[in-house]
């Protein structure tokens, strides 16, 4: 029958209590900042300061082996004992980050807040509308400008009674529809506005009557100053006996205004039987010179005009 028997463990290199010690060494030393700056210098200083350190515990009634002080004095150059925090790495990073989270955190929040504020206001406020506007052009390029110029170059075709204003409605049209499929929206909105004020004014009909008071003037030209122009100061008056707008330009400075009464030139002769007619009451009695009639772009005269006009009547 084979009898067990018992292993001994080895010996600890060092007990719980001579661990103890040699920290309690250390610390002693750390907390005597004079004996370690003065006496850790070489082999005799240090045999000095182990008897410092002796003396200190037996004044205390504490005996230390000198081998726990050697320990100590050791561990203290090595440090050992101290307590040494770690400055560095991914791990240690998320640590500080975790135990400093009350301070930042508050501010990381708020920064995250007005980003997300931000955003959505450009959202909503720039890049929608953004977004709509070049849907709404894109539908309007491609549909309501192209359904626009059709309908109104028809429109014109249909009303007017010269064929060449047809031919320059047609035209008009064509070039707003290449500005359309060009892109050029400013180009095909322009062509809209060319053909809806040659419909409007297809539409309209007035008479041109001379005014009573002051029917006509004359001037002297800057260019020769030995001849004179002569005008009568027409108005157009509507079917409802209402005075009409109509824009002229001046062949004095070429500005171009819309205006109620304006003067058109006319030879001498027109001029002087005007004058002659209003000048026993006042009256003229042969007003009318000339009448627009729908469906043409031009006045019929019933006078000779010269083609030339003014708007400053010098009121």
């Amino acid at each position: 029958m084979a009898i067990a028997t018992a292993v001994a463990p080895p010996p600890a290199e060092a007990t719980l209590s001579d661990v103890m010690l040699a920290m309690d060494v250390v610390d002693t030393l750390r907390h005597r900042e004079a004996i370690v700056d003065v006496e850790l210098h070489g082999d005799a200083r240090r045999a000095q300061m182990i008897q410092r350190l002796r003396e200190i515990y037996a004044s205390q009634g504490i005996t230390v082996p000198d081998r726990i002080l050697e320990e100590g004095v050791a561990a203290l150059e090595q440090e050992r004992f101290v307590y040494k925090p770690r400055t560095g790495g991914f791990s240690f990073t998320l640590a500080r980050l975790y135990v400093t989270r009350a301070r930042w955190g508050r501010m990381v929040a708020i920064g995250a807040g007005v980003i997300v504020v931000a955003l959505a206001a450009w959202i909503f406020l720039v890049q929608q509308p953004a977004q709509r506007r070049e849907a709404n052009l894109q539908v309007e390029l491609s549909e309501t400008i192209p359904n626009t110029l059709r309908s109104l170059s028809q429109q014109v075709v249909a009303l007017a009674v010269d064929p060449a204003v047809d031919a320059a409605a047609e035209e008009t049209a064509a070039d707003g529809l290449a500005a359309a499929a060009a892109g050029n929206a400013p180009g095909a909105r322009a062509a809209i506005a060319s053909l809806e004020g040659t419909l409007a004014e297809l539409q309209l009909t007035y008479e041109v009557r001379i005014v009573n008071e002051d029917p006509g003037l004359f001037r002297i030209p800057d260019a020769n100053p030995a001849a004179r122009n002569y005008y009568i100061i027409v108005e157009a008056i509507g079917p409802g006996g209402q005075r009409l707008a109509r824009t002229i330009t001046s062949e004095e400075d070429q500005s171009t205004r819309s205006v109620t009464r304006w003067g058109i030139r006319v030879p001498q002769s027109v001029y002087d039987d005007v004058a002659t007619d209003a000048r026993d009451d006042g009256i003229v009695q042969n007003a009318l010179v000339g009448v627009k009639t729908r469906g043409e772009l031009d006045v019929d005269w019933r006078v000779p005009v010269l083609g030339g006009a003014i708007t400053d009547l010098g009121d």
